[in-house]
């Protein structure tokens, strides 16, 4: 799929949103990184250099993934989607808490992630997302920080978590994010 047609189903499903809906759209069918890459050097009029080519122009080389790269990209955490009237274009049906609970729940984890409290940062995630499953090993700069800096003094923590409450007294009534 080429950029402006991506950009065009980008454009139709916001035509398409109600408020708050997640939409996925149907890019085609995955290229492999590998024919990609030949592809591109071929039309560029080069050559590949490998063992049945041997004065190629490029060496295509595997290096393997890099800590925290995928392989496959995951649209959905779950696996509920529905149609639209584009047959490019599915909406999907996410699980969602509502606006008070999840203000608890940022409250919280600036509260865990102003004293370096990475299991309670975690548990959070855990707790609030239902699809989510931690990794048992917390790999993490604010993990590796913590490890090097004290704790934050209580004090501190306290008023981070007071600021960001009164941010949010600051915003005018009924007002809930987009």
């Amino acid at each position: 799929m080429t950029i402006p047609e991506a950009a065009q189903l980008v454009l139709q499903a916001g035509s398409m949103a109600k408020g708050g809906d997640v939409f996925v759209l149907d890019m085609g069918r995955p290229v492999r990184i590998d024919d990609l890459a030949r592809r591109m050097i071929n039309l560029m009029g080069l050559t590949v250099r490998d063992a049945g080519n041997p004065d190629g122009d490029i060496e295509i080389e595997y290096t393997g993934l890099r800590t925290a790269e995928k392989l496959f990209e995951e649209l959905l955490i779950g696996t509920n989607v529905t149609g639209t009237d584009h047959p490019m274009i599915l909406r999907a049906i996410e699980h969602h808490l509502p606006w008070t609970r999840m203000q608890q729940i940022l409250n919280e984890q600036l509260v865990a992630l102003a004293s370096f409290d990475c299991h309670r940062a975690l548990a959070l995630l855990t707790e609030s997302v239902a699809e989510y499953l931690a990794e048992v090993d917390i790999r993490d700069y604010v993990w590796t920080r913590k490890a090097v800096l004290p704790h934050a003094p209580a004090a501190k923590v306290a008023d981070f978590a007071a600021k960001r409450r009164q941010t949010e007294a600051i915003k005018p009534q009924g007002q809930t994010p987009a």
